[in-house]
């Protein structure tokens, strides 16, 4: 197999699901369901590895209540997103994730959009990193698959670089697509080198992932719009599920 994925449980990566979407679902309606708690729990249960959300500042979908309810919940791998936001990080201190990552954010976006500006923040990102390291919990930075801020994610001592996949999701035609499955290993390729672990996430779903799985030493994939929105056909633990099986 090309890029030479790392295997887990017979799998080439771990899954972490983003259950941002179950609570988009809560706030539209008002009121208490669906619960992102018992959403985790099922996404687990199904064999996901992990849970992703993301505290944003306007708290559109996942509130401070349901972190620290999913952090009694979630067995593996809990992964906060969040901005460089000292209110946020705060909270990030309080609940202790098992990792944290830090996305770029903006309040007119749909979703996070691009990677990390990590040059214009390096000394904050420098500090955060200290900061959440001094309580061993992990910090990934979600980064465009660029050499230079790959190098600039090492200098700030993240352990993980999340590379966004948005530009290859969004690509139509098939010489777009290419440059950036090529740009994508090559990030994968330059991160193993200077001693970054590798996840990968952003527009992934049934159709277009199985490219980027083939990204050298990738450890984990985070997906949430394209299962959260086949649960509707198949329910969660199927969708889960379906996932899982092109992991295989």
């Amino acid at each position: 197999m090309p890029g030479g994925g790392v295997y887990y449980r017979g799998r080439f990566c771990l899954l972490s699901v983003n259950i941002d979407h179950i609570a988009t679902l809560r706030e539209a309606q008002g009121g208490n369901e669906p619960d992102p708690a018992e959403c985790a729990v099922l996404c687990e249960k199904a064999g996901g590895d992990g849970i992703t959300v993301h505290l944003r500042e306007d708290r559109r979908h996942i509130q401070d209540r349901d972190v620290f309810a999913l952090k009694h919940v979630i067995r593996g791998k809990f992964n906060l997103e969040m901005a460089l936001s000292d209110e946020i990080i705060s909270i990030a201190e309080k609940v202790k994730p098992n990792q944290i990552t830090i996305v770029p954010e903006k309040r007119e976006e749909i979703t996070a959009e691009g990677g990390l500006d990590v040059r214009k923040n390096v000394l904050k990102i420098k500090d955060t990193v200290k900061l959440f390291h001094d309580q061993n919990i992990l910090v990934s930075l979600f980064i465009e698959p660029d050499i230079e801020t790959i190098e600039l994610s090492r200098e700030c001592g993240a352990d993980f670089i999340e590379i966004d996949t948005g530009t290859y999701c969004n690509a139509v035609l098939k010489t777009g697509i290419d440059k950036e499955i090529d740009r994508i290993y090559s990030a994968a390729n330059h991160a193993v080198k200077v001693g970054i672990k590798v996840s990968a996430g952003h527009g992934l779903d049934y159709k277009n992932i199985t490219p980027v799985l083939y990204a050298r030493a990738l450890e984990e994939v985070n997906i949430g719009h394209s299962i959260i929105s086949r649960s509707a056909f198949v329910g969660l633990s199927g969708a889960v599920k379906e996932m899982l099986e092109i992991l295989d």
